[in-house]
């Protein structure tokens, strides 16, 4: 079975048919870099991480662009705040995005262009939209005649007509219509400038992906993706204004539009004040529990960040890790074993089919959590059987079903003691302190004075730090 995926534009699920057989040309949408990354900027980068990777994983060759937007009116406004350039501030944010995205275990696209490195192509572009009577300048400026693409709202199904007349614009008598949107503008003082044939000026947002689409993919792609936003205005005028240029339809052959992230059921917005930045939720959370969060929702869908269903995602993960933990107590070659991924056979479907059904990782996940709960079952029956052989093939079975999701999902790839190690480097109390209560509660449990061993287990998880009695001793770990 091939891949199946929902397409934005045509609004139902497709075969997966790229233009040339086994390649696949690929562009999201990137941050606006004038400040940290929210959370929300997280689940775009995230959910598009994984689906290039299963399309790789399956064997496709992937061209992957994921843009910066590098000149902007935020940016330009947060530069003359500072009193600084915008090369300034946006290096700054592109370093801190970038951090962000390798903390998340976001692999580095192929591709990384800035606005700014393809003005020569914005430039070119705009001058072909207005030879094509697409495009028209005045005092400097460039607008696209948003009324001569008659398929104009293909994407987004708003009806021009309702556009105009329930348009929030403000009234410029220098455009032929208020709908028509900016691809060139006029300098103004402390803004940055290039040369053009209409003067000293700077990009319209628009046109700077459609530019860098053409540079570095192509006249025509594949897949573009972004957040459910951008479908209006951002990629209906995309879409209209490559078309235009180009004279080739479609210019994306599939439209992906990943949901929005609300905050305790509240929109994230900066009016709410409650807009959640990146490495503010690395503080608090480790990165393999927000993306685990980020992708036990299918894409598409929206979903709610809480402070509770972080520690959910913090519990989960730290479960699938001990029964990790457990499997090479137990089975000590069972990790380390070469496994026999073709041995597994239809067993792997649990991770494939969700996939190749419009990439729904949230089902992947819920498979291997089925399959944690299977280790965990088929070790307790070992424990009461004495029989070790069959066990050892199911848990190894198990396991490549894990590591081949994890390939794609990009979770569930450290070794336990790696995990551990990691969760318990964010303990706000020192180890040594740790292990001196410790011994404290042991001696007090000896002399059978349990209010004592008790107010210990407290303080300490008062502290985050979560204490279990084992066979081998007391371990601690971090709370979730």
């Amino acid at each position: 079975m091939g891949i199946k995926l929902f397409n934005s534009l045509t609004k139902t699920r497709e075969d997966f048919n790229p233009a040339t057989p086994g390649k696949v040309t690929m562009y999201v949408c990137g941050p606006t870099v004038y400040d940290l990354s929210h959370i929300g900027h997280a689940r775009s980068a995230v959910s598009f991480d994984a689906i290039q990777k299963y399309l790789r994983y399956r064997g496709y060759e992937v061209k992957y662009a994921r843009n910066y937007t590098d000149v902007d009116d935020k940016i330009i406004k947060k530069a003359n705040q500072e009193g600084a350039t915008s090369e300034v501030i946006a290096e700054r944010y592109i370093k801190a995005f970038d951090e962000d995205m390798a903390a998340l275990n976001v692999g580095l696209p192929d591709i990384r262009p800035r606005a700014t490195e393809s003005i020569d192509k914005i430039i070119e572009v705009t001058k072909r939209l207005i030879e094509n009577g697409y495009a028209y300048a005045v005092d400097g400026d460039v607008y696209y005649s948003v009324r001569k693409k008659k398929d104009y709202g293909k994407l987004s199904g708003k009806n021009i007509d309702d556009l105009e007349s329930g348009a929030r614009v403000e009234v410029d008598e220098r455009k032929s219509d208020p709908l028509d949107f900016a691809l060139w503008k006029a300098s103004k003082p402390g803004e940055p400038w290039w040369e053009s044939p209409w003067g000293k000026g700077r990009p319209g947002w628009h046109i700077e992906c459609s530019a860098m689409v053409m540079e570095w993919l192509g006249d025509s792609i594949d897949i573009h993706g972004g957040g459910k936003d951008l479908i209006f205005p951002h990629h209906e005028n995309e879409i209209a204004q490559s078309e235009a240029a180009t004279g080739k339809a479609p210019y994306v052959r599939y439209w992906l539009h990943n949901g929005f992230v609300n905050i305790e059921k509240e929109k994230m917005s900066k009016s709410l004040g409650n807009i959640l930045n990146i490495r503010d939720a690395l503080r608090e959370h480790t990165a393999e529990a927000i993306r685990l969060f980020l992708l036990s929702s299918h894409y598409r869908s929206p979903i709610d960040y809480t402070a509770e269903s972080l520690r959910e995602s913090e519990s989960a993960v730290e479960r699938f890790y001990k029964t990790l933990q457990r499997a090479s107590e137990e089975f000590p070659t069972v990790l380390e074993a070469e496994l026999c991924v073709q041995c597994v056979g239809d067993r792997l479907n649990v991770a494939f089919e969700p996939m190749d059904d419009d990439f729904n990782t949230a089902e992947v996940i819920g498979n291997l959590f089925k399959e944690i709960t299977r280790m965990n079952k088929a070790m307790d029956e070992a424990k009461a059987t004495g029989e070790r052989r069959g066990v050892w093939e199911d848990i190894s079975g198990s396991l490549a079903v894990i590591r081949e999701a994890s390939k794609f999902l990009g979770i569930f790839n450290k070794a336990p003691v790696e995990y551990f190690s990691d969760r318990n480097s964010r303990a706000t109390v020192k180890p040594e302190e740790i292990e001196r209560l410790i011994a404290e509660r042991n001696a007090a449990r000896k002399k059978k004075d349990f209010a004592r061993a008790d107010a210990i287990r407290k303080e300490l998880l008062d502290k985050g730090i979560v204490l279990e009695d084992t066979a081998k001793g007391t371990l601690w770990s971090v709370k979730g």
